[in-house]
């Protein structure tokens, strides 16, 4: 199994590269996982509570369970992956099961800051985009996908976001294989992730 990890900064167009990896790879044999279903529970705090937790800080998720769930997979053992509410800010109690795959990508803004999971993966790649790029793209996911409005954003970004940005997120661009900058002279890196496992896997060099 191939283990692919890709973080960076947020609204910084990971989900755009995992997609732009993805196309044109076998349907099938390449499996997604999110640091965001790695949040840990809330259930014993109250809503208010649960508002106030830095999201954005890696005490935040629960990465030995993300650890272990990695290494079920690479025996071949399916897991069951979280499901995690921006609304509620917790975990839905549902599951969603996932299967090892060939390549695991596992995407997400604070996977290269812990260094157990680090280790795991086999490629780490770093998406960066401008800082007003990144804010804008947070601005409009917020408000339209987690009914967020302007000024709890503003706030968040203020006091949260970059902060924790500057000091966890993208001091972990050292660690990374490959740093893909998103906008339209991404392609040579995305082609280059995309050629790795695409040797790997018709060159039989890795199972499921």
């Amino acid at each position: 199994m191939l283990i692919i990890g890709i973080a960076g900064g947020t609204g910084c167009g990971k989900t755009t590269v995992v997609n732009q990896i993805l196309n044109e790879l076998p349907e099938g044999e390449v499996g997604i996982i999110s640091q965001d279903s790695y949040y840990k529970d809330t259930t014993h705090l109250s809503y208010e509570e649960r508002t106030k937790i830095n999201f954005d800080h890696p005490k935040s998720i629960d990465f030995s369970l993300l650890e272990s769930h990695l290494k079920d997979l690479k025996k071949g053992i399916p897991i069951h992956q979280p499901v995690y509410s921006f609304v509620k800010h917790n975990r839905t109690g549902d599951t969603i099961l996932t299967h090892p795959r060939k390549v695991m990508i596992v995407e997400g803004i604070l996977i290269l800051t812990h260094p157990e999971l680090r280790d795991m993966f086999d490629i780490k790649v770093f998406v960066h985009a401008d800082t007003d790029e990144r804010l804008i793209r947070r601005l409009k996911r917020d408000i339209t996908e987690r009914g967020r409005d302007l000024d709890e954003v503003l706030t968040r970004y203020q006091t949260t976001l970059k902060p924790m940005h500057n000091q966890f997120i993208e001091p972990t661009k050292e660690f990374a294989d490959i740093i893909i900058p998103n906008n339209k002279y991404n392609t040579v890196a995305v082609n280059i992730v995309r050629t790795i496992i695409n040797d790997r896997l018709y060159n039989g060099t890795i199972k499921a």
